[in-house]
């Protein structure tokens, strides 16, 4: 599946997903501290510090906390999850209790004000960044209206409880600034989260469709080798038939057909049974082999790959034909074949400690701005005017990397993402392989695989 298919199918996927991720349960329980804290915080100021509060209002507007807690309960299933417009209501209603309770208790005055903080924290960690934006907008006005205009505190002997108005404002914008830095700080690494789990998403999708397809092939393989013998057979029968036949041409002509039937079911047999190669004696193959079944999709599409071997030995190393190693490789070629301007290069080498895999091309090379950052999931940069044509389909080069370097990853490797050229020199003859370099290490211990011994008859795929 292309890279810009995954990632269309994962908007999709998070427009149904994301809007409901917030569970009722959640906030009820939030709120429900909240109200536990609220009412101890209103007795204990009243009782214990001799501090003179409209207690009986307060006692209110805790209150309709209390009261939507259980319309929520009697009316939401446990299991019920919020929309990101329900979710968002609903922190506005708390950051509407919370700013009138600080009306009635100081306003700016109140120590407690910073707790206007929570709301906006949660919308920016699990709502978008529109809802984000009104719930910051609407906390920042409620704090500002309770800083020009609350109820003042005073003590049970009458004596005004009051901050200089110099610290008064100071906690006004201390406050609003810690809406705007806590409320982007978590918006921020929640996107993160969410961009490096669609990542992973798409990184299984892929993989589980590398999966079925070399399952599917096992299953061609297994049916064109279970089938050879038979179908030689009857080719024998049918041959020999046809000698014999000569005076009977109807008879002589059914057995030409029978022949050709044959012929026929073994040729599909093969060219099906190319998809996929998983019989059990090509579970392992030589490195090189692997590199040219992964690269095999790309090599007709009208720029030349030229394939490179070398080696210690004569005798490339036994690996295994892992999904993983295939469509990571695959997913590389692909971005070369991409971007090259007319030929790729891919280049193997062995030593005893190590294996190495090296995918060259002429084109332009990586974004010099972007080059440390590849391999990150949905990268966005790269200049559309130029490579848009070229690309129609491709959107970004995060996503089709970022599943070639998890997957290979999967597998040991370790990747390095350089130039060709210094993409600021403006060489008058620049080199031949000027393009981006792409290259793949194992420890040759972590992937080399000893030769089978005596396979025995293909079994059948289990899950």
């Amino acid at each position: 599946m292309a890279p810009a298919m995954l990632s269309a199918r994962l908007r999709s996927l998070n427009r149904e997903s994301r809007s409901s991720w917030v569970r009722v349960r959640t906030l009820i329980l939030l709120r429900w501290l909240a109200i536990a804290g609220q009412t101890a915080a209103i007795l204990a100021v009243d009782q214990l510090f001799g501090v003179n509060l409209p207690t009986g209002l307060c006692l209110m507007v805790v209150g309709t906390s209390v009261i939507a807690n259980l319309i929520s309960i009697f009316v939401f299933p446990e299991n019920k999850r919020f929309s990101e417009g329900e979710a968002m209501l609903t922190l506005l209603f708390d950051i509407g209790q919370l700013g009138l309770l600080l009306f009635l208790t100081g306003g700016m005055n109140n120590p407690f004000a910073l707790l206007i903080l929570a709301p906006v924290t949660i919308s920016a960690t699990a709502l978008g960044w529109r809802s984000t934006i009104a719930v910051g907008v609407i906390a920042i006005a409620v704090v500002s209206l309770i800083s020009a205009w609350s109820v003042p505190l005073q003590s049970n002997a009458g004596t005004l409880l009051a901050m200089p108005p110099l610290f008064r404002f100071g906690f006004w914008l201390a406050i609003n600034t810690g809406i705007l830095f806590l409320g982007l700080y978590s918006w921020r690494v929640a996107s993160e989260i969410h961009l490096m789990a669609d990542a992973l998403l798409a990184t299984q999708m892929a993989l589980a469709r590398e999966q079925k397809l070399t399952d599917l092939g096992g299953v061609v393989a297994a049916a064109a080798h279970e089938l050879g013998s038979p179908l030689a057979t009857i080719k024998l029968v049918s041959a020999e038939l046809i000698e014999e036949l000569r005076d009977f041409p109807d008879l002589r002509d059914d057995a030409a057909l029978i022949r050709d039937q044959a012929d026929r079911c073994r040729d599909i047999l093969r060219s099906m049974g190319r998809a996929g190669k998983d019989d059990l004696h090509l579970h392992q193959a030589p490195l090189t082999t692997v590199v040219l079944e992964a690269a095999e999709p790309h090599t007709f599409r009208g720029k030349p790959i030229h394939f490179d071997a070398a080696g210690t030995d004569d005798h490339p190393p036994l690996i295994g034909r892992q999904p993983e190693i295939i469509h990571g490789i695959r997913n590389l070629v692909q971005n070369a074949v991409d971007f090259a301007a007319s030929t790729v290069w891919v280049e193997t080498e062995w030593s005893p400690g190590q294996i190495t895999l090296r995918i060259i091309d002429d084109g332009p090379g990586f974004p010099p701005q972007l080059i440390g950052r590849i391999g990150d999931p949905f990268v966005k940069g790269r200049k559309p005017a130029p490579d848009q044509p070229k690309r129609p389909e491709y959107e970004g080069m995060g996503l089709g990397l970022f599943i070639a370097k998890t997957l290979l990853e999967r597998t040991g490797a370790t990747l390095t993402f350089a130039n060709g050229r210094d993409p600021y020199q403006q060489d008058e003859a620049p080199p031949l392989r000027c393009g981006a370099i792409v290259t793949v290490v194992w420890l040759r211990s972590q992937i080399e695989q000893k030769p089978a011994g005596i396979l025995g008859e293909n079994q059948p795929i289990s899950r």
